[in-house]
């Protein structure tokens, strides 16, 4: 039995297990009010909102997946594991469940993958609220190799539980926490620990780095029609702080909000801040009057 199905799991009792889009999905719902959709960056899970979704789930109707290949999602296929098809399958599970989002949440790729569906037309949000947001490709060599590399890996199950073994070492975790200049309880760092033991859940990481291609996203930005919040840890050192006013040169209506002294794993490690910001991001675009779909 995977990590993400023992009873102990963050928000367990709101766990579910669905099918769409010839995959089975884990997801969490919980709350009653207008839907939001969470989505967590890449390598994480829906234990990433463990403390974000209790809170929101006083006054939003929440849905929060595990993306495919993440932790007790199955795995997609090489296609589907890009931007856009990532996109593709989250459309089809909000079909399946019937749910239109009023607000959507991205941490990191999460971000990314929300601005897509947007621009293909699979989600019409009222906003989309970004933490970290992971919307610019690597540049330089780093960009030429690592796509293929990260193919490879995921591509391969005896590598995918080498370096589950490997990563799984909690000092091999805290070491990888502490790089995004976010500090985390030991509870945190227990689930990230527990994650990357898992050889499937490493190479559903791996298959989604290797097959992701951000240029795409960025040419397109500037017609994303659905209003943009960009929520950035002042300490993340994943994704630099000054990336947010490149993605705001493309997207000149995006917001920009700071959280200083946070890391790219900001929501985590101060979840009522968060929510608090999140909020605010919500009540600053026009009433719930003015949107069917948020009435309660």
């Amino acid at each position: 039995m995977r990590a993400c199905e023992l009873p102990e799991w963050p928000n367990h009792a709101a766990s579910r297990f669905v099918e769409a889009a010839g995959l089975r999905w884990h997801v969490q719902r919980a709350g009653v009010g207008p839907p939001l959709l969470l989505v967590h960056g890449t390598g994480a899970s829906t234990h990433s909102w463990r403390d974000v979704l209790p809170l929101l789930a006083a006054r939003y109707s929440v849905i929060a997946p595990d993306l495919p290949g993440h932790a007790c999602t199955s795995a997609a296929d090489a296609r589907r594991a890009s931007l856009s098809g990532m996109g593709e399958g989250l459309a089809a599970l909000l079909e399946t469940l019937q749910v239109d989002p009023v607000y959507c949440v991205g941490h990191s790729a999460g971000a990314a993958i929300l601005s897509r569906m947007a621009l293909d037309g699979r989600l019409n949000p009222r906003v989309i609220v970004s933490l970290n947001g992971a919307f610019l490709p690597l540049g330089g060599a780093a960009a030429a190799l690592f796509a293929p590399i990260a193919r490879l890996l995921g591509g391969s199950s005896l590598l995918a539980h080498l370096l589950a073994r490997g990563a799984g070492e909690r000092r091999a975790v805290e070491r990888l926490i502490a790089s995004t200049g976010s500090r985390l309880d030991a509870r945190g760092i227990a689930l990230y620990a527990a994650l990357v033991r898992e050889p499937a859940h490493v190479a559903g990481a791996l298959a989604m780095m290797g097959n992701w291609d951000l240029k795409s996203l960025v040419r397109d930005l500037p017609r994303l029609a659905v209003p943009l919040t960009l929520v950035v840890g002042g300490n993340d050192r994943t994704v630099p702080p000054d990336q947010a006013w490149v993605v705001k040169r493309c997207v000149p209506e995006a917001t920009i909000v700071t959280l200083p002294g946070l890391g790219h794993l900001a929501h985590e490690e101060a979840p009522a801040r968060t929510v608090q910001v999140l909020s605010e991001a919500f009540n600053a675009r026009p009433s719930s009057a003015a949107d069917p779909r948020a009435e309660t």
